[in-house]
């Protein structure tokens, strides 16, 4: 398939903002099974410099420095991507058993080399006995890894409710995991908490999701939303990616534009200003398909 997404931000402040820098992570990676046809990002005020670069995992990131006086500052990506389909369910079932794979992590030397950054606890996924203990009713003794795991995803969609009022950034895991509410950040920062308590290797990943209206509604322009799901290491199949939110291996439906250790490494837009006083955010999404790509 080929999608078109338009992802606008718009930040109004109080008071003027004398100077503003901003790091972005909006243009779509890469990969096996997704290939990016255009990028464009506009910005208002415009930038007095902007710069692109690739960070340690491999994101492009967008910095931008604006020294024009502003009360609101909106930056606006659009891009289209082919999306292919992923491996199924059926052919992923042959995965080593979990333990075999968390032995093989725990081996010094270089041909996990890439899993390693995501085996540890970060600020925002902290490990311990309740992720672990929450992961086990999963993980029993000598079950597949990934046929685990599509368990471990199954559970947190059973178990937690969607509510966007419930949690924010800020946050800390273990008050999701006692509210069992959250949205899909918290959702997948619970899955890779568990897994890593495990130690096994997991990442972040942000993107987009296609969303479909009720029958017979339009697609709403600017209804859509960021989202984010897990991606867990396997020796055998690699990364494979699944959505605790959803319920859901990820398929051709899901966009990825980064990913990283948790939130923190791959969020939209984040940056620092002088001035402004009070801020406002208002963020909007359109996902649209397109065609069946050639």
């Amino acid at each position: 398939m080929r999608y078109q997404v338009e992802h606008q931000t718009v930040y109004s402040y109080d008071t003027s903002v004398i100077q503003s820098q901003q790091l972005l992570h909006m243009m779509p990676r890469q990969t096996d099974f997704q290939q990016c046809v255009s990028y464009t990002l506009a910005c208002e005020p415009s930038p007095a410099e902007q710069s692109r670069r690739c960070d340690f995992f491999g994101n492009h990131n967008d910095y931008l420095t604006l020294l024009t006086p502003h009360q609101s500052l909106e930056v606006t990506s659009r891009f289209q991507v082919d999306v292919q389909p992923r491996p199924t369910m059926q052919t992923l079932m042959q995965s080593p058993a979990w333990e075999q794979v968390q032995a093989m992590l725990q081996l010094q030397g270089t041909q996990h080399l890439e899993a390693t950054p995501f085996i540890y606890a970060t600020a925002r996924v902290k490990c311990s006995e309740a992720l672990a203990t929450f992961a086990q009713t999963c993980f029993t003794p000598q079950r597949p890894l990934l046929e685990a795991a599509m368990a471990l995803t199954q559970q947190i969609y059973a178990e937690f409710e969607f509510d966007a009022q419930a949690t924010d950034i800020s946050t800390p895991l273990d008050e999701v995991l006692k509210g069992r509410r959250g949205v899909c950040q918290d959702f997948a920062h619970l899955m890779i908490g568990a897994l890593r308590s495990l130690g096994l290797a997991c990442r972040y990943v942000s993107g987009y999701i296609l969303t479909h209206p009720p029958a017979g509604q339009p697609r709403l322009v600017g209804a859509d939303a960021s989202h984010a799901w897990v991606s867990v290491y396997c020796p055998v199949n690699g990364w494979v990616d699944f959505d605790p939110t959803n319920n859901c291996l990820v398929q051709q439906e899901h966009i990825t534009v980064a990913w990283g250790r948790d939130f923190g490494d791959v969020s939209p837009m984040r940056g620092v200003v002088l001035g402004g006083g009070q801020q406002q955010l208002t963020v909007s999404v359109t996902v649209t398909p397109l065609a069946y790509a050639a």
